[in-house]
């Protein structure tokens, strides 16, 4: 039997790069708190619950050494995983417990639509945007999370401006029934993420068909994640993220902590 190696392998050298600084870890997740924005479905669908705690003891009778809180959430609050199980077009795919890890990891593609989304809040991304990116920076890469920047991060404090709705519905940037149709057949993504409230525009109600980035990305085994923070601080190309859902058995989807890896 040949003991193991003294010399520096991946997981050392990653460790120093933490420690020294060359590498850094951004949080892209939202705070979970009751005040989070959270999707409002109009009448006669049924919304789920809003996040909250329970404090069970605090230091006292019921727990003198210790303080634990009872968590009442919905599975699409905050920032969240979809998994295929969601929608009816992935209903016989994967709950969130089933995701393949390998496929929660892989290379952060960002690409920044902020300047538009400031101009119209119904912006909508289309495949010539992302070839015009690809042209530029090559193609996306295989099991690669597209992140789409539109600085809608800026308002996670304010969920009024967040969801931005009015008598004709809620007005959030997003992608075109055309894009996500092509990005579920056509590209080789692991998933789809964003900073909005959902991975559908906010108006995606009235598309064809219905909410198309749910109904062909995770029709196609791929995945969302909503309510991202910070993509300003990654780079176009480069960095490595991390999606970490509860691995709730049967669930559709999950709060999940993002992280990205960026090199400095």
């Amino acid at each position: 039997m040949s003991l193991p190696s003294t010399e520096p392998g991946l997981i050392q050298n990653l460790i120093g790069a933490l420690d020294g600084g060359a590498l850094e870890v951004v949080d892209l997740t939202a705070p979970l708190s009751a005040g989070i924005p959270t999707l409002k479905l109009p009448d006669p669908f049924v919304n789920l619950i809003d996040f909250s705690l329970e404090q069970v003891s605090a230091f006292d009778e019921p727990g003198p050494f210790w303080k634990h809180n009872n968590i009442h959430t919905g599975e699409h609050i905050g920032t969240h995983v979809d998994a295929p199980s969601h929608w009816i077009t992935g209903r016989d795919g994967d709950d969130v417990s089933q995701i393949p890890v390998r496929r929660l990891v892989g290379p952060a593609v960002v690409m920044d639509f902020s300047a538009e989304a400031a101009t119209d809040p119904d912006f909508l991304v289309e495949p010539e945007h992302i070839q015009a990116w690809e042209a530029e920076h090559g193609a996306l890469p295989d099991g690669a999370w597209l992140l789409l920047r539109t600085g809608w991060d800026k308002y996670i404090d304010d969920a009024d401006a967040f969801l931005n709705f009015d008598d004709t519905g809620s007005h959030t940037p997003g992608i075109s029934a055309a894009c996500a149709k092509w990005l579920a057949e056509e590209t080789p993504i692991a998933g789809l993420g964003v900073e909005t409230v959902g991975i559908d525009a906010g108006n995606a109600g009235a598309f064809d068909p219905p909410f198309p980035a749910h109904y062909y990305l995770l029709g196609n085994n791929k995945y969302g994640v909503t309510l991202l923070q910070n993509l300003a601080a990654l780079p176009a190309t480069g960095a490595m993220v991390v999606v970490s859902p509860l691995k709730i058995v049967g669930g559709t989807a999950s709060p999940a902590r993002v992280l990205a890896f960026v090199e400095r």
